[in-house]
């Protein structure tokens, strides 16, 4: 389980594909500090399992066909920066909100506005996913918790802070990137139990 406080920003150095599934190695400082081989990290708001570390702090982790085909995985090149957030452990602060790193789908930034000392960013996502959105809710976005400002049919609108703007790869966000989007797990189960009982 995570928080959606991402820790760190990390570099995909190199992906080796095989079809549909992939190993990715990233570069990393400080979250592989005290990771170990099947240690949970969340890679752009993505639970994979660490396969290897390296003494140069590199991390390996394998890549499903299944996660390849659901994220931004698809468009991932060495050189990309990554959000990086190690598990949370049973000690921590809960800083975000729950994040469980099973990605819902993919949305694509719409626009992205200065407002003060905010960032306002617009997201496209699909029709089932804005269907467990709502105003003042949280949504991890690339992993990055964040609070819905507002729904407006398929358009999600976020506001940013420059401490999360700064530190996380939104500050590389261009028109129309690709970007995973994990919904709320209070909000999914609350609508899974309204249908529960809709069918009764």
């Amino acid at each position: 389980m995570f928080t959606g406080i991402i820790e760190e920003i990390g570099t995909v150095t190199r992906i080796q594909k095989y079809g549909q599934s992939m190993t990715l190695v990233i570069r990393t400082d400080k979250v592989a500090e005290d990771l170990k081989p099947g240690d949970s990290l969340a890679v752009e708001g993505v639970c994979l399992t660490v396969t290897q570390i390296r003494s140069d702090k590199t991390v390996f982790a394998d890549v499903t066909p299944e996660t390849f085909s659901k994220t931004n995985f698809m468009e991932l090149i060495p050189g990309k920066k990554v959000n990086l957030e190690r598990a949370m452990p049973a000690n921590g602060r809960f800083g975000g909100h729950i994040v469980t790193g099973h990605i819902d789908g993919t949305g694509r930034l719409a626009s992205k506005v200065n407002n003060g000392n905010s960032i306002e960013y617009t997201f496209s996502v699909p029709e089932n996913l804005s269907n467990y959105m709502v105003q003042k809710g949280s949504i991890a976005v690339n992993g990055i918790s964040l609070t819905v400002a507002e729904i407006n049919g398929n358009k999600c609108r976020v506001a940013v802070i420059p401490h999360t703007q700064k530190n996380t790869t939104l500050q590389f966000l261009k028109d129309d990137a690709l970007v995973n989007i994990e919904c709320d797990i209070l909000g999914k189960y609350a609508c899974r139990q309204m249908q529960t009982l809709k069918a009764q």
